[in-house]
């Protein structure tokens, strides 16, 4: 019985996918007769309002973009937001380019842009030695305009300070010298030094990770601070020989008070910047580094005669220090006592510009503003008034009479 049973429940569910087979059969036929009924009005309608669907995009292999990468596989400065079309931007799209065509490490392309830039600067460092040159051999006639100039302003005496002022203008224009242009190697190096130390630092602490392997001997990783401050520590020493270079022929061309204050400050610079440097990364410091060590062979070269002669820079003439009137003052004086006196003439030179001022917005008001009363009673008026009481007093007596 139970065989049976379960017989008529196997022959039932026979009879269930038979009926379900039917029905998907009638599903099918119903479908194509629609899909053939469909004409081609018809089916624009249909997929009128649906936009196109685009395939889902294939990741890339290491989730990296193929065509971001550089010739040495690495990501690209501008796929990480740097190497723009700013001056720091194009500064980092020239180390990438020394990185990447030259197969330079990150260490050797920095410092090979630097010789590039510090070579591009060099006509410019001619022009300045040349100026520098002649305004050092010209010294002892300039100081004494010079001193003069300053005993006449501290003596408030305007007249004499604009005639010693003509006379030393013309001095350097009839020798051909001019100040400014011992200003033009810092103006240049400026823009520069900035743009490699701001795009070397955001390399850095971006971090770009080819950079925390591109340096050398112990300064292996480039986007850290060099932990044994061997690189502050050069980098500071070459920068007080850089400076003491410089400023022996500053000290001959330059005269008064402040020049020999900024001199001093001057040589205290890599002892102020130290406690900075050692929290650069390596690769600000691997620059700073290079630049020093070519303002330094600069230096040396151009002190050669037979190169001088070759730029056209004049011999340095050796003045004797007694034949230097500012110099031989200033021998006399401590630092303290010039930065006082440097003081002393930068009041007395203010207060000099605020009387000029006040006399002139006092000239420009006298010709448009109203008169200024200056008395305390209108003498007009009170001689009328003492007139006519003396006629009222006059006829009061002619009538008694």
């Amino acid at each position: 019985a139970a065989d049976g049973v379960g017989e008529a429940v196997s022959a039932a569910d026979g009879v269930g996918e038979v009926t379900s087979a039917a029905a998907g059969a009638a599903d099918v036929t119903s479908g194509t007769a629609a899909a053939a009924a469909l004409t081609p009005d018809s089916a624009a309608t249909l997929t009128d309002g649906i936009e196109y669907i685009p395939l889902p995009p294939v990741p890339f292999a290491g989730g990296v973009d193929p065509s971001t990468l550089t010739a040495l596989g690495e990501p690209s400065l501008a796929s990480l937001g740097l190497a723009g079309y700013s001056p720091v931007g194009l500064v980092q799209m020239a180390l990438e380019s020394i990185h990447v065509y030259l197969d330079l490490p990150w260490y050797g392309s920095i410092a090979l842009a630097t010789i590039i830039l510090r070579l591009l600067l060099f006509p410019v460092v001619i022009i300045a030695q040349r100026n520098a040159a002649k305004l050092a051999n010209v010294s002892p006639q300039m100081q004494v305009l010079q001193l003069k100039m300053t005993e006449a302003r501290q003596a408030g005496d305007q007249l004499q300070v604009a005639r010693y002022t003509n006379e030393l203008v013309l001095f350097m224009k009839e020798k051909n010298v001019n100040p400014i242009k011992s200003m033009l190697v810092p103006l240049a190096q400026a823009p520069v030094f900035i743009s490699m130390f701001v795009g070397l630092r955001r390399c850095a602490t971006l971090p770009v990770m080819s950079m925390a392997t591109g340096g050398a001997l112990w300064f292996t990783d480039l986007t850290v601070a060099d932990p044994y401050y061997l690189l502050p520590v050069m980098t500071s020493i070459t920068m007080y020989l850089t400076i003491q270079l410089g400023t022996e022929v500053g000290r001959m061309q330059a005269a008064g008070e402040t020049a020999r204050i900024m001199f001093t400050v001057m040589r205290f610079m890599p002892i102020i910047f130290f406690p900075f440097m050692i929290n650069f990364p390596a690769a600000v410091l691997c620059y700073w580094f290079t630049t020093n060590i070519m303002s330094l062979s600069q230096a040396m070269i151009l002190k050669v005669p037979v190169i001088r002669d070759f730029f056209n820079i004049p011999v340095l003439v050796k003045h004797n220090p007694d034949n230097l009137p500012m110099t031989k003052e200033q021998n006399k004086k401590s630092t303290v006592q010039a930065a006082k006196d440097a003081w002393k003439n930068f009041q007395v030179t203010r207060q000099l510009q605020d009387r000029q001022r006040y006399d002139e917005v006092r000239f420009a008001k006298a010709g448009t503003a109203p008169i200024v009363r200056t008395y305390k009673y209108d003498p007009t008026i009170t001689s009328k008034t003492k007139a006519k009481r003396n006629s009222i007093i006059s006829t009061k007596a002619t009538i008694k009479q």
